[in-house]
């Protein structure tokens, strides 16, 4: 399978884990269909489409391709399939999960490194992608956004991205600073999630 069409199928496949991640929240949050469609969408496509609005990437991502608007409809049919039949395959998801905030965060990082930001900015619109999504998510579902908690979370998409930057700047090839990046940010979000591994809390003093 040619590069561009692998790397697409594994984005399709980060779209599809977010899906199932909204709808699943949309269910526990016992919304309607409509809820959770809408949910499952924001989750597996709102941090892209942020990224694009704030580049003027036009017209954006899932517009001019609806691939991900069909994966994220079936992804919302197999998880009220499956929940009605079996039991939640949490660790599965948190591992699949991992996974589509390394591709997404990587891949929106080559987004705005094409579109000539700087690398500040760039980590910032790289882990814009991969968790904006779910900071709507959680917004909508009434909770603090996991980003916002003691959670390594988009800090393992920071870091992912990061090595990606330093690899490019190396003047390794593409390829190579992709996978190393992508790498980073899974084993970082596993290892968080093994370990119980968390960020230094702050709390003023009483």
């Amino acid at each position: 399978m040619p590069t561009a069409m692998l790397l697409y199928a594994l984005d399709l496949f980060g779209v599809a884990v977010f899906a199932a991640s909204g709808a699943l929240a949309g269910i526990a949050a016992r919304l309607d269909l409509l809820g959770i469609v809408v949910l499952a969408s924001i989750t597996a496509v709102g941090g892209g489409t942020m990224r694009d609005v704030l580049l003027g990437r036009h017209p954006i991502f899932w517009i001019r391709d609806s691939g991900p608007i069909y994966t994220i409809l079936a992804a919302i049919a197999a998880t009220l399939v499956w929940v009605h039949f079996l039991p939640i395959p949490l660790h599965a998801l948190l591992i699949a999960d991992a996974l589509g905030l390394g591709l997404f965060a990587i891949s929106g990082a080559q987004v705005a490194e094409k579109a000539g930001c700087q690398p500040l900015v760039t980590i910032l619109m790289g882990t814009l992608t991969g968790a904006g999504g779910g900071v709507v998510r959680d917004l909508l579902s009434g909770k603090v956004p996991l980003i916002l908690r003691q959670d390594i979370y988009a800090s393992a998409a920071i870091a992912g991205i990061a090595v990606y930057l330093l690899l490019r700047a190396a003047k390794l090839s593409t390829g190579a600073a992709f996978a190393a990046g992508l790498f980073t940010v899974i084993a970082t979000r596993l290892a968080a999630i093994a370990f119980d591994l968390q960020l230094p809390v702050f709390a003023l003093p009483r």
